[in-house]
């Protein structure tokens, strides 16, 4: 993965998460590239011994055949739906894009910023879940988090439907 482009999609299933896949596909990635997906479950506290070794460092890369396993899947305590996987098998043939994922636990903003360095990533493009200002003061924003923090260029993308 030396000299190929590593762009990143933070994913959590969501509509929104979609969305940001879709236009990541649509407008950034390119023939040749590495399509990472960055996933990033709660702290919690996991009875499987691999989360337990992979908690600070976050899973190994996951291909994409193995993200279609939903038994391999369940390992890793994580369920894609089926239309983030159709638009990764289709992305995967017609682009010619290598797809990956890696699993973090923890915050998602200090994660997804680990993310950037430790993989490391060449962009970062996040939903926006569209919670309003009091939402937002309260939980804080992700988006606005990494946007601020992060070593890469990052993109938002506002989901149509919020």
């Amino acid at each position: 993965m030396d000299n190929t482009r590593k762009v990143g999609v933070a994913v959590d299933f969501s509509t929104c998460s979609r969305a940001a896949l879709q236009w990541a596909v649509d407008n950034v990635v390119r023939k040749g590239d590495h399509l990472i997906l960055v996933n990033v479950h709660p702290e919690g506290h996991y009875k499987e011994t691999e989360m337990q070794l992979w908690a600070l460092t976050g899973s190994p890369l996951i291909p994409l055949t193995e993200l279609c396993d939903a038994h391999v899947m369940k390992k890793y305590g994580t369920s894609p739906d089926a239309e983030t996987l159709d638009i990764l098998n289709l992305a995967a043939s017609q682009k010619e894009v290598i797809v990956l994922m890696k699993i973090f636990w923890g915050d998602a903003r200090e994660k997804l910023c680990e993310a950037v360095e430790n993989i490391p990533l060449d962009c970062l493009i996040i939903g926006n879940r569209g919670l309003g200002k009091l939402k937002r003061a309260i939980l804080g924003s992700v988006s606005n988090y990494v946007v601020n923090h992060s070593t890469c260029p990052v993109t938002v993308v506002k989901n149509a439907a919020a």
